[in-house]
């Protein structure tokens, strides 16, 4: 099995630590270089929260999210080799599951195999950074600012289009949905639900960008997903539960039974707008 040993150059979760994400308070955010696999204290820790790509897969879903996380927060900095048999050997799990999990990871762009090179970290560049497992990773590590400030900027240029896009289409079974979503919203936060709302709302968003009529805004759906999965950035209206939220959503509901596509993308950029300052939405202004 995977170790569970907390590692205190890597930050990651021990045991009684599972239900924090283990760079929430990116502890070695100012570090030069990498750490060392060797030393008493370098016992890599199980990871404390799965991703979309990696959750329900065991060992190896596990080996993902922990070397995701290193990667993505620098304690694995690019070009760093990663020798398949001394990673087996630190997390005590087959040659297989390191395979598979290195495979994995060179599918999201943090690694590269190459014959006589071996397998290699790749730099920033090189990451598909749309990627939901990298973008949660990056959201709760030491570059968590700039990921949900990234994220706040792609969604405020994504959503408005797809919802004057989708108030076009006029399905009676979408607007059903959506209207239930709406419904289960409404409930959820008289009952103080913050899970129910927040996956209701999660649903409504995707559902939302799947009818708009264009294939490619619909694959960035899941950074959507990505994006309200992760929190703690600029308070939106999709944020957290509250009245104004809610309202917001069901008029973007009543504007797409209309056809009002104008104010089908009104509504979505004020669910968009931060607050409680109102005249400032997302994207901030950048200071340079």
């Amino acid at each position: 099995m995977m170790t569970a040993a907390r590692s205190a150059d890597t930050g990651l979760a021990g045991p009684g630590e599972l239900d924090r994400y283990p760079y929430a308070e990116a502890p070695n955010a100012g570090r030069v270089g990498a750490p060392a696999w060797d030393g008493p204290d370098q016992e890599l820790g199980r990871a404390s929260r799965r991703t979309a790509g990696s959750r329900g897969r065991g060992l190896h879903g596990q080996l993902v999210q922990q070397l995701g996380q290193m990667i993505v927060s620098g304690d694995l900095g690019a070009d760093r080799p990663l020798v398949p048999e001394e990673i087996g050997q630190r997390f005590e799990v087959s040659r297989t599951v390191v395979r598979e999990s290195l495979r994995v990871l060179e599918a999201k762009g943090l690694v590269s195999a190459r014959p006589n090179v071996g397998t290699r970290v790749r730099p920033v560049s090189d990451w598909n950074l749309l990627d939901p497992d990298i973008i949660e990773w990056r959201a709760f590590g030491p570059q968590r600012d700039n990921q949900r400030r990234e994220l706040s900027e792609l969604r405020w240029t994504i959503e408005p289009l797809a919802a004057r896009l989708a108030a076009g289409h006029g399905r009676d079974d979408v607007q059903q949905r959506l209207g239930d979503m709406v419904e289960i919203m409404g409930h959820a936060l008289g009952q103080g639900d913050a899970i129910t709302f927040a996956r209701a709302d999660a649903e409504f968003h995707s559902l939302l960008i799947q009818v708009a009529g264009n294939r490619m805004l619909e694959h960035l759906s899941g950074i959507v997903s990505a994006a309200l999965h992760v929190s703690g950035g600029p308070t939106t209206g999709c944020d957290r539960p509250s009245e104004s939220g809610l309202a917001h959503h069901s008029r973007l509901v009543d504007c797409l039974a209309a056809n009002d596509g104008a104010g089908a993308e009104a509504a979505m950029r004020q669910l968009l707008t931060v607050h409680p300052d109102v005249e400032r939405v997302v994207p901030a202004p950048r200071e340079h």
